[in-house]
């Protein structure tokens, strides 16, 4: 048993029961959420108090659609589309950027318009991404110790993270390069490569903050949005004294007074602060820890299918629990003033279409898995066209094995 495998929990069949609630308990609590933190902005701008939830119901209601029709699609099928699937993402990240087509908005061109439908190809792309680079180690998950097959995935990466900087989204690039590192590490990669491509991707991040401006802005303002709180620390300062009025318990479901056009953003980028308003210190943790056994069933999802040689499996479970571990912490930490200011939503809470559509897709993505994984336990055959080498092994024994037949 790889090392590697030893560091994920033990797996066991009610992790599908334990993930279904921890999403069902979410988004029960993004519904709530939703229409207290938007009812004072909706009624204002556009006239109905329940227009945000309206919105998101819709969108809760098409994402559960998604769901149910990619839980019915084997893992093979998907793994055959990896390619089709990252020029599709890169196809709607370049269109993004074409003036006319892409929607701009406070300077960020992030979104395309079809018809009464907008669509975050970033978001997209996150879902793409996480099934090519599956489909791709685990074809390449022995030679990835080689750097000819260990410099395709970083080449791949670094196209579509240049792309998502143009727009610019500099959160969706952190998350999508996070998962996508944990994916190669898990998959066998030599520990001085993957360590020198972290140190490359977060000296590349840095300097691209230092030279930017607007980044550097962001930075400074987040070690003091109190020195600047009328401008451009003023949504965190704002965030900042709704978590302050929450105290232990809150003030009460619908008592947030930060909503009420103090806090921007607060039924999206920011609603844990005001659930941590309205909740208190007690809401804000109940929301991590379902967060945190989220991520735990995810893993032990990833032990099980390892367990079996699962490989694809695995990969595609740790990649969703990676991704939306990462999410809601750089959410959570950008609302309680821990990191920098990002636009990145709150998985299966916060308002959003293409995000919470997505959130559902990957949560059928896990039933799935848990689905084949379960299935390969009861000794059924396994579905055609996913290749499946051996389980990943020691990298110092592996080396040794090819250094052997090598010499031999």
């Amino acid at each position: 048993m790889s090392w590697r495998q030893g560091i994920l929990p033990q797996g066991g069949q009610q992790s599908v029961a334990i993930l279904l609630f921890c999403v069902l308990a979410l988004a029960s609590i993004g519904i709530v959420m939703v229409a207290s933190a938007s009812i004072a902005f909706a009624a204002d701008v556009y006239g109905d108090p329940w227009f945000f939830l309206k919105r998101h119901l819709i969108f809760l209601s098409l994402g559960i659609a998604v769901a149910a029709i990619v839980s019915q699609i084997p893992l093979s099928v998907w793994s055959r589309l990896s390619w089709p699937l990252l020029f599709f993402s890169c196809l709607l990240l370049l269109l993004v950027l074409i003036p006319g087509i892409g929607r701009e908005v406070n300077g960020s061109r992030r979104w395309l318009m079809f018809g009464p439908v907008t669509v975050q190809p970033a978001e997209v792309a996150k879902f793409c991404m996480l099934i090519f680079f599956a489909s791709f180690l685990t074809r390449r998950n022995q030679r990835l110790r080689h750097w000819s097959s260990f410099m395709v995935p970083v080449v791949i990466l670094a196209w579509v993270a240049a792309l998502l900087l143009l727009q610019p989204d500099f959160g969706s690039v952190v998350v999508i390069s996070g998962t996508a590192l944990a994916m190669v590490f898990l998959a066998g990669a030599r520990l001085p490569h993957t360590f020198a491509l972290v140190g490359l991707a977060a000296g590349a991040l840095v300097v691209m903050a230092l030279v930017s401006p607007y980044r550097l802005q962001r930075l400074t303002t987040f070690l003091d949005p109190w020195g600047d709180q009328f401008a451009s620390g003023y949504q965190l300062t704002q965030s900042l004294i709704a978590f302050g009025r929450g105290e232990w318990f809150g003030v009460g479901l619908g008592n947030s007074v930060q909503k009420l056009f103090y806090l921007p953003e607060a039924h999206t980028d920011f609603i844990f602060a005001i659930l941590s308003e309205e909740w208190g210190l007690a809401g804000g943790l109940l929301v991590i820890s379902l967060f945190a056994l989220l991520t735990w069933s995810l893993l032990r999802l990833v032990r099980s299918a390892l367990d079996r040689g699962e490989i694809f499996p695995a990969l595609l479970a740790f990649g969703i629990a990676v991704l939306l571990a990462s999410q809601a912490f750089v959410n959570m930490g950008v609302a309680s003033g821990l990191l920098p200011t990002k636009g990145l939503t709150l998985p299966f809470v916060s308002s959003g279409g293409s995000s919470l559509v997505v959130c559902c897709a990957l949560f059928a993505l896990a039933l799935r898995v848990q689905m084949e994984v379960s299935q390969s336990a009861a000794g059924k055959k396994s579905p055609k066209g996913v290749a499946r080498p051996l389980p990943i092994v020691n990298p110092v024994q592996l080396g040794d094995r090819q250094l052997e037949g090598e010499a031999a």
